[in-house]
């Protein structure tokens, strides 16, 4: 895998979202939200895509959108499927999902990313933009949302969640591979600065907060989750990230682990799959390709004691029911 940074300043550069089509209830861009007709593709290594399996998971989207799951471990092409019987996804029928985009837009000489939305009856690529994918579930698909379905985008938080995220992305999703990528130590250190301050900022938040915005699962809880989860075993170590371990840092280890323990987040967190990718493909950040043992992940299972701050995770709404058989991911410790 080669990292694009700038020769000049050292600092990562992030390609942007090409295909940027929405899927709607209405259909305005010419994809309805149709049960069956779309595949969610993702690898469970990826924070990006992480949070379009949670927010599926959480609205009891499974039965409308189906969901492929890529190999951790990359090569030349970009994410493939031979974690399914010959190498193929058995609905998509595609090798690589690079085959979808080319599909789409077949001069197209882009990064392949994940998640992705396939178009099942043309094997065209939908989307990859990732902040709208998951924001589309909660919005447009509400006419296949299972009983109970917890709000993660409310309309009257809709400005605030917004405002979060936007310091999230900045400062925490996009910074720790900011860090870990760059090529120059000043670009790496601005990166790990805005990191830390911006982790003691939500910290302070969350200290008396249950969850980031009101008193129930958002969006904006999933988006800061997804690179949280993957803190220790991965950008810690791997990504230099180590002021602190996040078991370090009381409020936002305990805040995690009450996520985890929610019914939608742990039981799609595949660490296997995490630690595999991070540590095996980024061969510029880890030349010898060796995966840790560590950490030690059945501390996740330790009591948080969130619950004194009250909240109601799900809301008006209620838990998700287990994961579909063919997602149940086998025991982690």
């Amino acid at each position: 895998m080669t990292i694009p940074t700038n020769p000049e300043t050292g600092e990562f550069v992030r390609a942007p979202n090409h295909f940027a089509a929405r899927i709607t209830s209405d259909g305005r861009d010419g994809w309805p939200a149709e049960p069956g007709r779309y595949r969610l593709v993702v690898s469970r290594a990826c924070p990006w895509a992480s949070r379009g399996l949670i927010v599926r998971r959480l609205l009891g989207l499974e039965d409308a959108i189906s969901v492929a799951i890529a190999d951790p471990i990359q090569d030349h092409r970009s994410w493939r499927f031979t974690l399914d019987e010959g190498g193929r996804d058995p609905v998509l029928g595609i090798r690589f999902l690079a085959e979808a985009y080319h599909a789409a837009e077949p001069d197209y000489d882009g990064g392949i990313s994940v998640p992705a939305v396939v178009d099942i009856p043309s094997g065209k690529l939908v989307t990859n933009d990732y902040p709208q994918i998951t924001l589309d579930f909660s919005t447009e698909w509400t006419a296949y949302h299972r009983e109970g379905a917890p709000e993660l985008y409310p309309e009257k938080h809709s400005d605030e969640i917004d405002e979060i995220n936007r310091g999230v992305y900045k400062d925490v999703n996009a910074a720790v591979y900011e860090a870990g990528f760059a090529s120059k130590q000043s670009a790496y250190e601005d990166a790990y600065r805005r990191l830390f301050a911006k982790l003691d900022e939500l910290s302070q938040r969350l200290e008396t907060n249950r969850y980031l915005v009101g008193d129930t699962i958002t969006e904006a809880d999933i988006r800061l989750f997804t690179t949280l989860v993957r803190f220790d075993p991965v950008y810690h170590g791997h990504f230099k990230c180590n002021r602190n371990k996040l078991s370090e840092m009381p409020v936002l280890w305990a805040y995690a682990r009450d996520l985890f323990q929610t019914p939608g987040f742990g039981d799609t967190v595949d660490f296997d799959h995490i630690k595999r990718h991070y540590y095996q493909v980024h061969e510029q950040v880890n030349p010898t390709r060796i995966v840790p043992l560590g950490p030690d992940l059945s501390s996740w299972a330790t009591p948080h004691g969130r619950e004194a701050l009250g909240g109601r995770p799900f809301g008006n709404g209620t838990p998700p029911g287990p994961p579909p058989a063919a997602e149940v991911l086998p025991a982690q410790w």
